[in-house]
């Protein structure tokens, strides 16, 4: 009897280390040093997207998309629209209300960039069958070309 309480200890403590640890945010006083690089372009290529993700998508300054996106954007999530004015059209029908730019951006976890490449992590909460609240992780690559984003992936499923 004794092995099997012992079995079904193991098994219970088994489980519960393998339990999912929640994403955490970096503190927002971090951020700053995450757009640092010894390659200026690395470093140039972080502070495009990182302006962009906190005027056109925290702030919703749909206009600001002129100043980070290029004409020509191309949008892999299967719910926008390609090209600059699709993506504008597309976040204006969304009629969210221009907020001031705030100075970080939340939820982030980190901003890494190689190449023209930028990928974005972010805290993504949700809640399970149960309505207990967990996270995981929301990944957004960008394509940076002469100074402005010219691609775009995310892990988004279509609505």
């Amino acid at each position: 009897m004794k092995t099997l309480t012992g079995i079904i200890a193991l098994l219970a403590l088994s489980a519960a280390a393998r339990a999912a640890e929640p994403v955490v945010p970096v503190p927002a006083a971090a951020q700053a040093a995450m757009l640092k690089s010894d390659d200026p372009q690395l470093a140039a290529n972080k502070k495009v997207v990182y302006d962009m993700w906190r005027a056109f998508l925290t702030a919703h300054h749909i206009d600001a998309a002129d100043k980070y996106l290029a004409p020509e954007y191309h949008q892999h999530n299967p719910n926008a629209v390609t090209g600059r004015a699709g993506v504008k059209a597309y976040f204006s029908a969304l009629h969210l209300k221009p907020m001031p730019i705030p100075a970080t951006i939340p939820d982030l976890v980190s901003i890494v960039a190689e190449g023209d490449l930028v990928v974005v992590a972010r805290v993504d909460k949700h809640k399970d069958k149960e309505g207990k609240p967990y996270t995981t992780t929301w990944f957004d690559m960008f394509r940076v070309k002469n100074g402005k984003i010219v691609e775009h992936w995310d892990n988004a499923l279509k609505q």
